[in-house]
């Protein structure tokens, strides 16, 4: 349980619902211990009253005869249940019992007396079983909602990086079935060893009070059940383990496919998709029937073992009464303890895979949450100098860590308020690695990129991209109202703005989806479905270029996010990116050059290499990689 002793400040910091759930179950298996003592001493009673009363009188004994031998109290356990029951020896008669009927009637009054009293015994430990669910199971639930609020900040500190290296079905799976499983430790397992602990306590001592000897053949079994218990449950949390690991690879594989279900009916591959679906499940299936056949031994272990305590109790017991060590009565309440175990023992085994899988899902998100992002923030906080917003690249060179794929080799440039600065380039020449450096995605494998001055690794990752938008290469978009979309940059303050729907309308414009949007029923009160699915390409590329223009960033970077609208519409966007480069530091990446014709600087990247810099005329007067792309692009500009 080593991964499970990581949530024991969780225990402290809800420590009253804990201690109140203790308490409460001390309180429940209190009352469930005096109950059996109730039958006990009724079995004694009536055992006194038939040996000492009513068997004489059956064998022709007057009732004279019988009661002249003690005129005050027959049999001797009357006095025992008056007094336990709270009275005192004043409920029996001073002048004699008189009659059979009398003892009769007094014995019903008295077996009243306990039937009343079992119920208010049981009535008063449900109570106390309601107030034992509200407190532990009410903890385990405020626990399970901070472990997914840890997790998701953890999904939100995690470099892209980390996300490269890790499926989304498996990292999503954490977040629920994963904490799941912990959930049910905290709650019903915890609640259940508490309750066996409290109750084998109360149980055993309340025996060993009775008889020592007869208590010790009654636990001999315990043992064997625990040494069982062991082996069964070594076993189940090895198939915990396995089937955590089947679950995360068919959720991961149901999410990839409902995410491209256009591509899998486009290239109908549903029959193959199914096939693989199938051996997925089979493979879990597989898993889940032999952890489901493990923990199916512990029933009739413990059964077969509690079964074993009840016959030893029943023969040993049978050998002291007849010995005259051990009342009748003290039998039955024995049998009771024992019954009264043989669920919480049962539920040992439930429990037990409980713990396992707990212990299974919690390594699992301890190794997520220890997991540490490249990209660490820095403490710079302090505003940048307007003098100086100079976004600067020293010599960079990224290598791609999981493929060593060398991105970029040497590249420097200057991104300076008032110019833009374009990068275009063959696909796989390093344009898109260079914008994501540019957003502190990825820091460079060598080299700087500075920001004043100082490296961007200086800076508060969250100061930084306050100063920017990004619109990337993958447009996403949530499902949520497009006008929501569009703000979704902004501040909490920002959104809270009375103005806040005119600089909405004011972004779609520029980025020219306003007419679009207008177009809907509902306007920019239409609800997107899953990643913008009801928009065309070209509707989701400009909302996103809206979304980072209502923000009025220091730096605007554009990841060929223009390649899906055609050569008007481009035309206007640019314009008004134009606009914003009086006061913004523009970089756009693109493979189009009708894209970047109009960009300050253009860089050519080959190779992860710089090919050429400088302005679009110089570039096309070169006639050297530029000046290819330009005529390739025109030629397929001709063939379109």
């Amino acid at each position: 349980m080593k991964e499970l002793w990581t949530l024991t400040p969780y225990f402290w910091k809800y420590k009253w619902h804990f201690a109140g759930g203790v308490l409460f179950i001390l309180l429940t298996n209190l009352f469930a211990v005096y109950a059996p003592a109730l039958i006990g001493e009724g079995v004694n009673l009536l055992r006194d009253v038939e040996s000492e009363v009513l068997a004489p009188l059956r064998e022709g004994v007057s009732d004279e005869e019988v009661f002249a031998a003690d005129p005050v109290g027959l049999p001797a356990s009357l006095e025992t249940i008056a007094a336990w029951t709270g009275g005192e020896a004043a409920w029996l008669p001073t002048d004699g019992w008189g009659s059979r009927g009398a003892v009769v009637r007094w014995v019903a009054a008295v077996a009243v007396l306990q039937a009343l009293l079992y119920v208010l015994v049981y009535l008063i430990k449900g109570l106390f079983l309601f107030f034992t669910r509200q407190t532990i199971i009410v903890m385990s639930r405020h626990i399970e909602f901070d472990l997914k609020e840890r997790i998701f900040g953890q999904y939100q500190i995690l470099d892209a990086a980390f996300y490269k290296r890790n499926d989304t079905g498996d990292l999503m799976n954490r977040i629920s079935e994963d904490v799941s499983q912990v959930r049910m430790y905290l709650g019903p397992a915890v609640m259940y060893t508490l309750n066996l602990a409290a109750l084998i306590g109360l149980t055993v001592s309340t025996m060993l009070l009775i008889d020592v000897q007869l208590t010790f053949f009654v636990l001999l079994p315990l043992p064997l059940m625990s040494v069982a218990i062991y082996k069964v449950s070594s076993r189940i949390h090895e198939q915990s383990t396995a089937v955590q690991v089947r679950q995360s690879a068919i959720s991961t594989f149901v999410q990839q496919h409902i995410a491209g279900i256009r591509i899998l009916q486009s290239f109908h591959r549903e029959e193959d998709a199914a096939e693989r679906f199938t051996d997925a499940s089979d493979a879990y299936k597989t898993e889940r029937l032999r952890l489901v056949k493990t923990e199916a031994m512990f029933m009739p272990i413990i059964v077969l073992l509690v079964g074993l305590s009840t016959i030893l109790t029943i023969y040993v017991g049978g050998l002291r009464v007849i010995a005259g060590e051990l009342e009748l009565g003290h039998i039955f309440q024995f049998v009771f303890y024992v019954n009264l175990l043989t669920w919480p023992f049962a539920s040992v085994g439930w429990v037990t895979s409980l713990v396992q899988k707990a212990e299974a899902s919690m390594q699992r998100i301890n190794a997520f949450m220890l997991a540490e992002p490249d990209v660490v923030s820095g403490d710079a906080t302090a505003p940048v100098s307007p003098e100086d917003w100079t976004l600067r690249f020293k010599d960079v060179h990224f290598t791609y860590p999981d493929t060593g794929i060398r991105a970029l080799q040497g590249v420097s440039f200057d991104l300076t308020p008032g110019r833009t600065v374009a990068i275009t380039g063959r696909t796989g020449s390093g344009k898109s690695t260079a914008a994501q450096l540019a957003m502190r995605i990825f820091d460079p494998t060598s080299g700087d990129i500075t920001l004043g001055g100082r490296s961007l690794t200086d800076w508060d990752l969250e100061a930084f991209h306050a100063l920017t938008g990004y619109v990337p290469q993958e447009v996403f978009l949530f499902s949520d109202r497009i006008g929501a979309n569009i703000a979704f940059g902004l501040t909490e303050e920002e959104r809270a703005d009375e103005d806040l729907a005119e600089q909405v309308q004011e972004a779609a414009r520029q980025a020219r989806v306003a007419h679009n949007i207008e177009g809907f029923p509902k306007g920019y009160d239409t609800l997107l479905g899953e990643r913008g699915v009801n928009l065309s390409g070209g509707q989701k590329q400009r909302i996103s270029i809206a979304r980072a223009l209502i923000r009025s960033p220091k730096f605007l970077i554009l990841d060929d996010c223009l390649s899906a609208v055609d050569t008007e519409t481009e035309e206007h966007i640019l314009s008004a990116i134009a606009d914003r480069a009086s006061e913004a530091a523009v970089l756009i990446v693109s493979h189009r050059i009708s894209t970047i014709r109009h960009a300050d600087e253009v860089i050519v990247l080959d190779n992860g290499r710089v090919a050429e810099q400088g302005s679009p005329a110089e570039l096309l007067a070169a006639k050297g990689l530029f000046w290819e792309l330009s005529e390739e692009n025109e030629g397929e500009n001709q063939g379109d």
